[in-house]
């Protein structure tokens, strides 16, 4: 009897399993909407900590081998614009100067730069975030990756040159912004 029980606990539970949707569609979230949010947080960020550095300091270096704080920041600009460039958007990418060293032109390519991001991103749907592109020879370490990995290696990027950044503002005295107490 006790066999029989178990048996058909068993089978009400596979029953009910079978005519419920998978888990996985439940609860997954948008793929676009979950990089769009990042992006435009990493831009309010980017923004953040690129202008706390004074203009006369934009040509700062924390050891000679280095780049200076401005050229950090079109590091940035000039590795997401050629990267979002895989994501084949519709949107022509902006206008950037990228020897420019003065801070108002510096901070301006950085927000065209994730501004076109954020155009780029909203013309994705979750079906082309996981479209596989192949990457530049310069990436090769990524190997064939789906557009959502490619924003996640773009945003990852970026906060690597964001630790660096912070630590070039405490070397001059500036508390990062995001560290700083409201």
């Amino acid at each position: 009897m006790r066999q029989l029980v178990l048996l058909l606990g068993c089978l009400t539970v596979v029953a009910l399993t079978l005519g419920a949707p998978p888990v996985h569609a439940q609860s997954a979230a948008p793929l676009k909407d979950e990089a769009l949010r990042d992006w435009v947080a990493m831009k309010d960020r980017m923004m953040k900590i690129a202008d706390a550095m004074p203009a006369d300091k934009f040509g700062y270096k924390s050891t000679p081998a280095q780049r200076n704080y401005g050229e950090q920041v079109m590091h940035i600009v000039v590795v997401d614009n050629a990267v979002l460039r895989l994501l084949r958007p519709s949107t022509p990418a902006p206008t950037v100067n990228p020897s420019a060293t003065s801070k108002a032109d510096i901070l301006k390519a950085l927000s065209d730069s994730f501004d076109w991001g954020t155009a780029t991103l909203r013309e994705q749907t979750d079906e082309t975030m996981l479209r596989v592109e192949q990457v530049p020879d310069a990436l090769k370490f990524l190997g064939p990756s789906s557009r959502t990995r490619i924003i996640s290696f773009l945003l990852g990027h970026t906060w690597d040159v964001y630790g660096q950044m912070a630590v070039y503002l405490r070397l001059n005295g500036i508390v990062p912004p995001a560290s700083a107490t409201p």
